[in-house]
């Protein structure tokens, strides 16, 4: 439990256990569910947490509520995640009034695998609309597809907070050491990423706000150097480079291809680029390359040919960035194949699907392991990628 101001408290949970979020994202340093309680004349809980922790939320909120009970529950986002506790608290507290959208109470029926009219005697709320609390107002923003249909923020003017739902979070608990930017571009990327547009439209609203607190529904409440994490997510909800550097993604069957990867890295480095990233999307986190993909200005595509096409792999890896709505980049191709390439021709198949790519017209084709010739090959393209 973490005081955000003095009437605003967040009574979320750190799940220091759990090692895959949402069935596929690995945790090294487990996860955040935030839930927050404004004390007022009126008391509101703001979303509630996912089922795994009930218990100590439970404990985190009596204990913040002391002898008070809350009059309102505001779901702002109805991922399992966040509303998995819904029920529970109800059953605590049944003369709780829920606020949330319309669609949101669709879907509160829906997980509780029943008919019943969740809207029913609870309050619905859409753009524009307010919860008075007392000295404390929560005004509602809609956050349409940021990243489901039923989202919604809200702002609290008088100590100028913006409970933001799923924006502005990161994998990790909240004390986990280590660099906010680097797990919420992970997680930005992976789970709200193609939603980009519909990003850029409440960023439009945000702008109209004087906003000093930030509170996200994972990671660190956010109070400082605000300009930056809202500056970020404008990157990368554009689809621009966060910065200049190249991303070399291999997928080798035999090592032959990460050889000539690792090579032209070394050619990269020699060359005077200062930042050039490499995985191995064999064997690493293929979150980690979409991360590493959307942060560079220049991607390279180093693949084996596999049953005349791609190794999987590196098709797998190209078909995701497509989903998430790769743009606005450089790349460049590597292929391998022994006897009849066709790494290359799969690769810009699946690229024809990106938009304002410029792909560059020099692929090298290596035959097994790197020649002599090879090598030549591959300083022409890194002197292409360097221009």
């Amino acid at each position: 439990m973490e005081k955000v101001t003095d009437t605003v408290i967040n009574v979320g949970v750190n799940d220091y256990d759990l090692t895959l979020f949402e069935g596929q994202y690995e945790l090294e340093e487990g996860m955040a569910y935030n839930s927050y309680v404004i004390l007022d004349d009126k008391v509101a809980v703001l979303d509630t947490v996912d089922s795994d922790v009930t218990d100590e939320w439970l404990k985190n909120l009596d204990e913040a509520l002391g002898d008070r009970k809350p009059d309102y529950l505001v779901v702002h986002h109805m991922e399992p995640d966040h509303s998995g506790s819904i029920k529970v608290f109800l059953e605590k507290y049944p003369d709780t009034q829920i606020v949330s959208s319309a669609k949101a109470f669709e879907f509160m029926a829906q997980f509780d695998g029943t008919d019943a009219d969740y809207a029913d005697g609870n309050i619905v709320v859409t753009e524009g609309d307010t919860l008075e609390l007392g000295s404390h107002t929560l005004n509602f923003v809609t956050a349409t597809m940021v990243h489901w249909p039923e989202v919604l923020m809200s702002y609290e003017p008088s100590e100028k907070i913006l409970f933001s739902a799923d924006a502005f979070g990161k994998f990790g608990t909240r004390d986990a050491d280590e660099d906010w930017t680097c797990e919420a571009r992970r997680y930005y990327f992976n789970i709200v990423g193609k939603y980009g547009m519909q990003v850029q439209a409440v960023l439009k609203k945000a702008a109209a706000l004087d906003i000093e607190i930030i509170c996200p529904l994972h990671g660190p409440v956010l109070d400082k150097d605000l300009d930056y994490y809202i500056g970020i997510y404008d990157k990368w909800s554009s689809y621009e480079p966060e910065e200049p550097g190249i991303f070399i993604a291999h997928a080798s069957i035999h090592g032959h291809t990460a050889e000539a990867a690792e090579y032209f890295k070394t050619l990269l480095e020699e060359a005077g680029v200062e930042k050039v990233a490499i995985a191995d999307l064999d064997r690493e986190d293929i979150h980690e390359s979409v991360e590493d993909a959307f942060r560079y200005d220049r991607l390279v595509l180093a693949a084996s040919s596999y049953d005349g096409g791609v190794f999987p792999p590196m098709e797998d890896f190209l078909r995701r960035l497509v989903h998430k709505g790769y743009k606005n980049r450089t790349i460049a191709l590597i292929e391998n194949g022994s006897w009849a390439p066709s790494a290359a021709r799969t690769m810009k198949g699946i690229i024809e699907g990106m938009q304002n790519i410029e792909l560059i017209d020099q692929v090298v084709t290596i035959k097994s392991a790197m020649s002599d010739d090879n090598k030549e090959q591959l300083k022409n393209l890194a002197t292409k990628l360097v221009k």
